[in-house]
């Protein structure tokens, strides 16, 4: 008799299944529903940058990019990066573009941790993170963001009790997905304090700093005393401009630490889409009003879903950043007759028409997450509305 085929799958992906965002776009297209799920838009990114990309490709820049990536975008980050963050950095030496924030993730875990280092990870956690964690064969040590009346926060004692002598980094998210959080100047100096106590780097995934609401602003880590040396800003095209599938993103860090980062990024991906490339150098260079347009689109498909679903009987406070609505579906299951948000994220889409994203996936204990419910509303005004009229009849 023959022995068992080993199994097809690394043990280091063992725990991950299938995405729920795979599962939720399902049901989503099986019963036709207005997908508040996925975190993407329903209409097209700025002619702007459309049009240079065409540009590029008609003036024969479709070969491979540099390493780096293309001189003309990493200068563009770079006055960006002034701009937008303070950040003033080198696009030679510590400017790197990958395909789209999620590879800069990868490239920095994969780059710069080595086994049995230990990562903070504020959770609700954007999926990701943990995946390219169990790649580099770091240990996550998770902080919760807890609802208050005001938003989401983290403890202090919590955030304190998860550094220790083998903590290598911690990683941060602001503004923050799924919460909407926006992390305080305050909050960000408590976080520096334990980063430098322990000899700690600081990965910032930025990727949403200009879809804040309510005159807030995102304030990067790296700008904060004694961090520019020791912090890596990640961020990317795609949330800003609307431009999600060209993923077009950055890691900007110092050079020590950038070294680590391309070491990862060239066996990762290498390079990215030429063209595209410079289609994001002309969003990011004269792109300011395509961003203000966007901003003031949000902040009423916001108040809009926001309104409807507190009408309804969830329980939230507004986010003050990002395209996400974290909102407690505890009265409305109940009298549903359901318990878990994969309960209900499982019953929306046949019964009100409407997917959304059950965030126990972004806990490491998936009952933290169990009384909430995501739903973006980075969508045209007209599908926001068809999704409140679905929910009304479904749930009055």
């Amino acid at each position: 008799m023959s022995p068992s085929p080993k199994p097809l799958i690394a043990d280091r992906f063992a725990a991950f299944g299938t995405t729920i965002f795979a599962e939720m776009t399902a049901l989503a297209n099986q019963h036709r529903a207005v997908n508040l799920s996925q975190g993407f838009p329903d209409f097209d990114g700025p002619d702007l940058g459309k049009n240079a990309a065409a540009k590029a490709i008609a003036d024969g820049h479709n070969q491979y990019a540099p390493l780096h990536g293309v001189q003309v975008l990493r200068e563009a980050i770079a006055g960006w990066a002034s701009r937008v963050s303070g950040i003033d950095c080198d696009p030679d030496r510590e400017i790197t573009v990958t395909s789209g924030c999620t590879e800069a993730i990868a490239a920095t875990m994969l780059g710069l941790l080595n086994p049995g280092d230990e990562v903070v990870v504020f959770e609700p956690y954007y999926d990701s993170y943990r995946a390219c964690l169990a790649m580099a064969d770091a240990t996550p040590r998770f902080v919760t963001m807890h609802p208050t009346p005001e938003g989401f926060a983290y403890h202090p004692e919590e955030l304190r009790a998860a550094f220790g002598p083998k903590t290598r980094a911690v990683l941060i998210n602001t503004p923050h997905n799924p919460t909407g959080a926006v992390l305080s100047v305050a909050q960000l100096d408590e976080i520096a304090a334990l980063c430098k106590e322990h000899n700690a780097i600081a990965i910032s995934d930025e990727v949403y700093e200009r879809l804040t609401y309510d005159d807030r602003t995102q304030i990067s880590i790296a700008t904060r005393p004694g961090m520019r040396e020791r912090t890596i800003v990640l961020s990317s095209s795609g949330k800003s401009f609307s431009l999600t599938g060209w993923k077009i993103g950055w890691a900007i860090a110092p050079e020590p630490l950038t070294r680590g980062i391309r070491m990862a990024h060239q066996f990762l991906t290498f390079d990215v889409a030429t063209p595209l490339q410079h289609g994001i150098a002309a969003l990011l260079t004269d792109g300011e009003p395509e961003i203000e347009k966007l901003r003031a689109h949000y902040t009423h498909t916001r108040s809009l879903l926001a309104e409807a679903l507190q009408e309804l009987g969830f329980e939230l406070a507004l986010p003050q950043g990002s395209y996400f609505i974290l909102a407690d579906h505890t009265p409305v299951s109940q009298r549903l007759g359901l318990k878990t948000d994969v309960d209900l994220c499982r019953w929306l889409p046949e019964h009100a028409g409407v997917a959304a994203i059950p965030p126990s996936a972004f806990y490491h204990d998936p009952s933290d997450g169990a009384a909430l419910v995501r739903f973006a509303f980075c969508k045209r005004t007209k599908t926001i509305d068809e999704a409140i009229k679905r929910l009304r009849t479904a749930l009055t």
